[in-house]
Order: structure tokens, then sequence, then C-alpha cells
């Protein structure tokens, strides 16, 4: 895969042309089954950009039911998924994502209860992947966090299952 291809951000192409790859950490507190989270950016690492994204959105969007009533049905939802696949599809720069992103950001600043708020930010994060790889894994992570208050038994079990239902969205893009 050519670098334009594994990142449209020129900072992460960058990045990728004189590095070599390492395990991000968490931006968050989570509960998390490491091995699992290791695996899955291991193979997010050769999925194309475009890939990425399409597999960011797909973890994210799965945890939208989560979102407080009154934004189940909010328009944000759909400008986002609308506004990165034009990114996907190369019908908008980065500028134009990047703008729909704070407006889908709302969407975490109106919900009233935590499940809904990291469902939130994990549908940001997706979106913002068409802006910069490194939005993905943090996308994830959000994933996990919602599982994290989401699950009256064990913690460590949900986290677990949420990152197996991760890697075989991943493993399906290939």
């Amino acid at each position: 895969m050519n670098i334009e291809e594994y990142a449209w951000n020129k900072h992460e192409q960058q990045i990728k042309s004189t590095n070599e790859f390492t395990y991000s950490s968490p931006k968050i507190k989570i509960v998390d089954n490491n091995e699992l989270r290791n695996q899955l950016e291991e193979t997010l690492e050769k999925l194309p950009q475009k890939f990425l994204a399409k597999w960011a959105l797909s973890v994210a969007v799965e945890h939208l039911d989560h979102l407080d009533q009154h934004l189940i049905n909010d328009p944000r939802i759909d400008l986002g998924i609308e506004t990165l696949e034009k990114r996907i599809a190369g019908g908008i720069r980065a500028f134009d994502l990047r703008k729909v992103g704070f407006i889908v950001n709302e969407l975490a600043k109106k919900s009233t209860t935590e499940a809904s708020k990291y469902a939130a930010r994990s549908f940001e994060q997706a979106i913002a992947t068409g802006h910069m790889r490194g939005h993905a894994m943090v996308s994830s992570d959000y994933a996990v966090k919602m599982v994290n208050i989401s699950n009256d038994f064990s913690v460590a079990e949900a986290a677990t299952k949420e990152r197996e239902r991760q890697l075989r969205i991943a493993k399906e893009m290939f």
C-alpha cells in the first residue's frame, strides 16, 4: 500500500515513513483486554485509511442505540455518516469533515447519561478518522468505555467481547 492510501494526513504520512509501528495507549481510563487491543491495533495498521474510516464507523454505529432518547434520531448522526462517506469517496476535503466533526461532537455535550456520552464520543471520533488515522483507536476505546459502564456483569468480560467484535469487523475489511 502506498503512503497516500495508508494516511491522507501529511503528518501521519511522515510519521509512518520515518518510524516503525508502536502500540498506542488509551487516552481515557478503561477496563480493557490489552492483548486484544494490541492485536486490533496491529490489524488496523494494515488497512488503508479509507477502510480504517469504514471500520471505525461500523464499530461506533453499533452503539448509537445507547444514545439518550432525545438524541436517537438526531439529524447530526446522518450528517456525520454522510460527510464521512463523502470524505472516503474523495468528494470533500478534511477541512469540511472537521467542521462537521465539531457539529457531531455536540451529541456528547447534549447527553445526560454516561452511556450516551461515550457512545456519542465513539461516533464523533469515528467521523474524525476521515481526517486522521489516530482517531480510529480513540473511537474504539470510547466504545470499550461505553460497554464498561453499560454492563452489570463482568466489566472485563464485556471489554473482551467488544474487542473481539471490533477485531471481527476489521478482519472482514480484508
